[in-house]
This record gives C-alpha cells, sequence and structure tokens, in this order.
C-alpha cells in the first residue's frame, strides 16, 4: 500500500485510564507519592488500571470506508476520539491527511446557549473553514439539517433528532476528508437516515474516507469496504464486513467458555489473513470450526442454543396463552442460523382460556431496530374465520423463503379475535441470524432474487 495513498494510520494505539475506587484515593494519589519519593520511598499507588485500548494498529487507504464493530465496552468510540483528536493516547501514534469531520457525540462541541446559526459557525470554523466559507455553505447546511425556524433558537431547546440533524449537516458540508460516525444516525428518523446514508455514499465516491462504527450488520456489510471487530481494546480482526459480522455476532451470543474458544478462533484466522496479505505463505491453518465459518455456514443452516431473544416482550392473556414457538426447517429441525432463500417454517401452539370467536393467528420477522418486513398471517384476509371453545388447542404452522440477507432478525407473534382485539402476542419470541453469502447480487436487507448480465462494447464497435 502506497504511502501517499493512506489517509490513516494507527501504530500500536492504547489508552488507560485511571481507576480510583474512593473520592479521596484521587487526592491521595495527587500528594502521598511525592511525599514518599521525597523521603526515598517507594511511591504508592492508589488507583486501577483500566486499558480501552491496547496496541491497536491498522491503516486506512483513501476512498475506503471502515466498519468499526464490537460489543459495549470494547474501544471502538476512545479509538474515534483519539482519530479525531479530541482523546490523547496513552502511547501509540495516530496519523491523518486531509479535514476530519466527526460525529461523536451527540451535540458534541455544541454551546447550548447558542443558536443553531451560531453553532453551525462556531463548529464549522473549528473544522477549517473561512467566516465566508461558512456563509456560502450555510444555507446548504440549514436546508439538509430541516428543523425550520429552530435554526434560530438556542440549541438547548432542540431535540435530540434536531442535534443529529444540525450536528451531521455540519460534517458532511465541510467537504471532509475524512468522516468519522460513531452511531450518531440512529437517533435520526427513517427520512433523515436514507438522506445521511446518500450523502455518505455520495462522499465515497467522491473519494473520501469514512470510518463507521454500527452495531447494525446491514449496515457494516452494505456501506463498508472492511470491517475491525474490537473486543476488550484489542483488534481482534480486520477483514471483510460479513465475516467480521459473523465473528461479532458468534461473541456476542457466546457464554464464557465458548467466548474463549471463538476469541482463540479469530486470532488465529486473522493472524493467518496478515501473513496473505503481505505475500507470504500463511503459518497458522485456521482450524476446522473457523473453517466452517467462512466456508460450511455458508451451506449449512444450525441451531446456536446461546442465541437466544434477550428482549422477550410477553402479552397479558385476553383469552388465549401462545407456547411452543419454533423455527425450524422443513424437516423439522430447530434452527436460528438461517441460508438465504431456502424454506423454513415458524409454528406455535394457542391454549384457549375462554370461547373466542373469530379467531386469526399471525406471525411478523422485523429488523433489530423494529422496521416490520413482513410475515403471515391466517386465515387469509378474506376468508371466514373460525370460533375457539374453551380449553381448546390450536397448533399453526407457517411456512416461508428467506429472502433476507445477512443481518439478525426477530420473530412476533400473535391471536386475534373478531373484535381486532389481541387474545395474546409474544414480541420478539424468537431471534434469527441470516448468515452472510457471497452467492447473490442482492444488497440491502431483503433479498429480490437480482440477476445481472453485463456486456462489454469496445470503441467503434458497431451492432
Amino acid at each position: 500500500m502506497s504511502s501517499d495513498n493512506i489517509t490513516i494510520r494507527v501504530d500500536n494505539l492504547s489508552k488507560c485510564y485511571q481507576i480510583y475506587d474512593r473520592p479521596h484515593d484521587r487526592l491521595k494519589q495527587s500528594i502521598l507519592p511525592k511525599l514518599r519519593s521525597l523521603f526515598g520511598r517507594k511511591p504508592a499507588s492508589y488507583f486501577r488500571e483500566f486499558w480501552a485500548l491496547k496496541q491497536v494498529s491498522f491503516e486506512v487507504s483513501r476512498g475506503e470506508t471502515i466498519g468499526i464493530i464490537g460489543r459495549n465496552g470494547s474501544g471502538k468510540s476512545t479509538l474515534l476520539q483519539m482519530i479525531c483528536g479530541t482523546l490523547a493516547p496513552t502511547s501509540g501514534i495516530v496519523q491523518t491527511t486531509g479535514r476530519v469531520a466527526a460525529l461523536l457525540e451527540l451535540g458534541a462541541g455544541f454551546n447550548p446557549e447558542f443558536t443553531g446559526r451560531e453553532n453551525v459557525y462556531m463548529n464549522a470554523a473549528v473544522l477549517g473553514l473561512t467566516q465566508k466559507e461558512i456563509s456560502v455553505r450555510f444555507d446548504d447546511i440549514a436546508a439538509f439539517a430541516d428543523i425550520g425556524d429552530f435554526i434560530e433558537q438556542p440549541v438547548k431547546h432542540y431535540s435530540s433528532g434536531m442535534y443529529a440533524r444540525l450536528a451531521f449537516a455540519i460534517a458532511i458540508n465541510v467537504d471532509p476528508d475524512i468522516l468519522v460516525v460513531d452511531e450518531a444516525l440512529a437517533v435520526g428518523d427513517e427520512p433523515f437516515q436514507r438522506k445521511c446514508f446518500a450523502r455518505i455514499e455520495e462522499i465515497k465516491h467522491r473519494g473520501g474516507t469514512i470510518l463507521f462504527v454500527s452495531h447494525s450488520a446491514g449496515s457494516i456489510i452494505s456501506l463498508c469496504d472492511k470491517a475491525i471487530l474490537l473486543d476488550c481494546g484489542k483488534r481482534l480482526f480486520t477483514g471483510e464486513p460479513k465475516k467480521a459480522i459473523a465473528w461479532y455476532q458468534k461473541l456476542t451470543n457466546a457464554n464464557d467458555r465458548q467466548q474463549q474458544q471463538i476469541l482463540e478462533e479469530i486470532r488465529q484466522v486473522d493472524t493467518s489473513q496478515m501473513f496473505v496479505e503481505k505475500g507470504e505463505k500463511a503459518s497458522i491453518t485456521p482450524p476446522s470450526q473457523s473453517k466452517g465459518l467462512e466456508d460450511t455456514e455458508i451451506e449449512e443452516d444450525g441451531y446456536d442454543v446461546n442465541f437466544i431473544s434477550k428482549s422477550m416482550v410477553i402479552y397479558e392473556a385476553n383469552g388465549a396463552v401462545i407456547s411452543n414457538i419454533r423455527l425450524s426447517t422443513v424437516n423439522n429441525h430447530d434452527v436460528n442460523q438461517l441460508i438465504n432463500r431456502r424454506r423454513y417454517r415458524v409454528s406455535y401452539d394457542v391454549k384457549f382460556l375462554t370461547d373466542c370467536g373469530g379467531v386469526g393467528c399471525f406471525f411478523a420477522i422485523k429488523t433489530v431496530n423494529g422496521t416490520m418486513l413482513g410475515g403471515g398471517q391466517w386465515p387469509r384476509k378474506n376468508d371466514v374465520r373460525i370460533n375457539r371453545t374453551a380449553g381448546s388447542v390450536l397448533s399453526i404452522c407457517f411456512e416461508f423463503e428467506c429472502n433476507l440477507l445477512g443481518d439478525i432478525y426477530f420473530i412476533n407473534c400473535g391471536v386475534i379475535k373478531s373484535d381486532g382485539s389481541l387474545a395474546h402476542r409474544i414480541l420478539d419470541a424468537l431471534v434469527f441470524r441470516v448468515i452472510p453469502s457471497d452467492k447473490v447480487f442482492s444488497s440491502g436487507i431483503v433479498d429480490f432474487h437480482v440477476a445481472v448480465e453485463s456486456k462489454e462494447t469496445l470503441i467503434g464497435e458497431v451492432y
């Protein structure tokens, strides 16, 4: 990689914080070690060291979009703050080339007493624009933020969505060479998020470098050229986004014992990859489990006992109770790791506590952020619904084709009565992961079974 083409270089970057158990320990640390040194005694420490980031190294080329993922507390935000220069490293080097615009923390850098207009001028000046340049771009910034007359009001009166709109509008309208986004888009509404991602694509197309932190697997896979997986302040893996996401999801849903095994597998795969990237023969062969993540898993669905819904909400029974919810193959094998374009079944039992008229059953598939993607209902919309007596049990099974791309999804299910009220409902009853695949041309969330034809025409060739 040519050094002229590198916009971000991170070399053995570390950040250590001093953690004090009691407030007066901080005072002791500021005084007593100096006194002990004066008397020739070994200084004592009254704090514990916490390494938020430890010896992280990587390089980013001009025009690359890099996703950074990891569990909460893995060091993602700390890393971005040091790249942006708002946090000093304990050790290591960060080098950036060009103007850096960042959305690190909602409203960071805003003066709550200033109006939106005044904060635009202040923030853009910090990013290197002159007063004249800001004035020329102000209308574009205000139009993108789309907060109306609130642009003339103090930002302390803004909602979180308004903060996000204005902060992002400033960042992307200063023509950054490097754009750093740390989950700031999650608070915006759907139209705003679509506009933001469109502008990110524009910056990417223009040759800008983007660092993007998100817990959304779909966003990382669709936007990023590479992904960096962090855990406990250390870089575990750098490579294809779908592989990084697969490791991240496995790690997130494993117990303590399994996590140690997965961490070792990731280290071996990443070390092997580093040798290959340098043009050397890989000296480490990934274990069979690791190979399965990259190859076999794309061919075989399966069930991970530790991958369960942690956000389940069970409604109060209103005449019926749902139980025995299952997601299975057509051959009746339980699964929560699905393969794109295969058929699966959602089934559950309904026990009726009272007589219920005009009963209907449904299931729905939603994204992590709650977007409804689709589902099934029985009976169909114009079919006659049946009545059920107290004590009876209804078993229902929906079969569907998994036309979803690699990400995590949730299944909701419920029973309704003739008056439209819920007899029972369970939100996020099951969670499943669709394994990323290289075999489709589709992108986004839903697989539209895209086919591609390409033809190369030579200049001057006549048809």
